[in-house]
């Protein structure tokens, strides 16, 4: 698999970390036996005893626009994540997740631009792309991380 899969799904695992999630699995060879090709994937749980629905939806926009902001960063590419094909589920999983906080499509837009805005800055700084560069060498090293290894790698890195 490519190096750009490998910190696409790194930037999802690692901002799932970061807001609380856990992370059950990342690859970049998942089975495609269970549904469309896809050439990664990250599958996340969500504590229902920590967050409220609203919280979930909040943080699986992050989640969602992560694997985006992390591979414009890698490439230098900076793309709008509603308009590139391969990052379509991505949009689609952050579009949803918003509708009920910004039910109309402009609002819902300016907020999930913003909020790629702010992932960009804050997977920029050092000390996060270290985190995730080291998350994206382990997928590149092993194709397929548990999220106890995920959480190692970013408590390494981040704390």
């Amino acid at each position: 698999m490519s190096e750009r899969d490998a910190y696409h799904e790194a930037g999802h695992a690692l901002v799932a970390v970061r807001v609380g999630a856990r992370v059950r699995s990342v690859t970049i060879e998942p089975d495609w036996d269970d549904g469309p090709e896809r050439h990664a994937d990250t599958q996340v749980e969500w504590p229902l005893d920590l967050f409220d629905e609203t919280e979930i939806e909040e943080k699986s926009v992050l989640v969602a626009l992560a694997g985006p902001v992390a591979e414009m960063i890698h490439t230098g590419d900076p793309y709008h994540p509603g308009i590139v094909g391969e990052w379509s589920a991505d949009w689609k999983l952050a579009w949803g997740a918003s509708a009920r906080r910004f039910p109309g499509e402009r609002q819902r837009l300016d907020h999930l631009e913003k909020t790629t805005f702010e992932l960009y800055r804050s997977l920029n700084r050092d000390d996060a792309w270290a985190a995730l560069a080291a998350v994206a060498d382990a997928l590149l090293a092993h194709d397929t991380l548990d999220g106890d290894d995920v959480e190692e790698i970013v408590q390494q890195w981040l704390g």
